[in-house]
């Protein structure tokens, strides 16, 4: 049993929640919770867990081979308290591999539905995304590198699992990755205050983007300027935008109620609309 705050392994845990850098160098990243450690566990992509007794002795009590396979150390409730980054730390830890995709293989599969985010920073926005597309049939999520970490503790904790299953990369030229994925026959509808066009007024094609702005200043000019077509939400009262997670959701579901009742009628052919 681990009981001191001083152990390599507990201050390598801190680290990794705390420094992009690290997660990047060891090329893994700490879950938090049973739901967590069961889907990185079943999945193949646990390096290590971390677990109280209490909760050791709970689940070995239930099953005793819950653990077998898993490399796992028990560790006290003071330990976990420190190496948690939540208030009300819920008795394991995981440290789990990270993922690998590239953009090529995301948008050149036969059926497409990307998000793609320009400089997101709100780590809860992003976990809300992540979990939102999956949902919502989305097949990749495309960033800029300057968006928060998708590794980030919060928005680990925000994609409630999604994180294992959504595909994503983020690139370094985030204007050349939107005509790249022009070229392969996506169409890309950015979510821009500007726009005449309503979100909901559009049939929108096969293969479709949706993009989405930092939280403050929205889309760049550049980026709004290379997309297939600009649409709006409409609103009411005085509010003058929405939070970056819900227009995303808004616009995803939208996409995805057409996909599933493959319903046309009454909207706009988004052709009309192709710069």
């Amino acid at each position: 049993m681990i009981s001191s705050t001083s152990n390599p392994q507990i201050k390598n845990l801190i680290q990794l929640q705390a420094k992009p850098k690290e997660r990047l160098e060891q090329n893994a990243f700490v879950t938090e919770g049973i739901k967590m450690f069961e889907e990185a566990r079943d999945g193949g992509h646990l390096i290590k867990a971390y677990v109280t007794e209490e909760l050791y002795e709970e689940k070995t009590g239930e099953d005793p081979d819950y653990f077998k396979g898993a490399a796992c150390e028990v560790v006290t409730e003071q330990v976990m308290k420190a190496a948690s980054d939540t208030l009300a730390p819920q008795g394991v830890l995981a440290v789990v591999k990270r993922k690998e995709y590239n953009l090529s293989e995301i948008i050149k599969k036969h059926t497409v539905n990307l998000v793609l985010l320009e400089d997101l920073r709100d780590p809860g926005n992003l976990g809300t995304i992540i979990r939102t597309a999956e949902g919502a049939g989305v097949t990749g999520i495309i960033l800029s590198q300057s968006s928060v970490d998708i590794y980030n503790p919060k928005v680990i904790r925000a994609t409630m699992g999604a994180i294992y299953r959504m595909p994503f990369v983020y690139v370094k030229d985030f204007y050349g990755a939107l005509e790249e994925i022009k070229a392969a026959g996506i169409s890309v509808y950015a979510a821009h205050l500007k726009a005449a066009v309503e979100y909901d007024s559009l049939s929108y094609p096969e293969k479709a983007a949706v993009l989405i702005g930092n939280e403050a200043k929205g889309l760049s000019e550049e980026a709004a300027a290379l997309s297939t077509c600009n649409i709006i939400i409409p609103m009411e009262g005085k509010v003058e935008s929405l939070n970056a997670g819900i227009a995303a959701a808004l616009i995803m579901y939208e996409i995805y109620r057409q996909k599933r009742q493959g319903k046309t009628g009454g909207r706009l052919p988004a052709a009309d609309f192709i710069r």
